[in-house]
């Protein structure tokens, strides 16, 4: 089950986010919330499992 870790509200903070985890070897996906639109709220997500862990690697980056 994926759940959600992170909610970023523009596309640059969402690929930077991306990035981080995926360099981790997580694996990550993204979800726009409400219109979607390219500028809009959007839901990182990682497998339960891994959620932790990313929570982690986001608080030692400042996140």
């Amino acid at each position: 089950m994926w759940t959600v870790i992170y909610m970023a509200q523009t596309k640059e903070s969402v690929l930077k986010v991306q990035e981080l985890l995926s360099a981790a070897n997580l694996a990550v996906r993204v979800r726009p919330v409400g219109g979607g639109a390219e500028d809009g709220y959007f839901e990182i997500l990682v497998p339960e499992t891994e959620a932790q862990l990313a929570h982690t690697i986001l608080i030692k980056n400042g996140y």
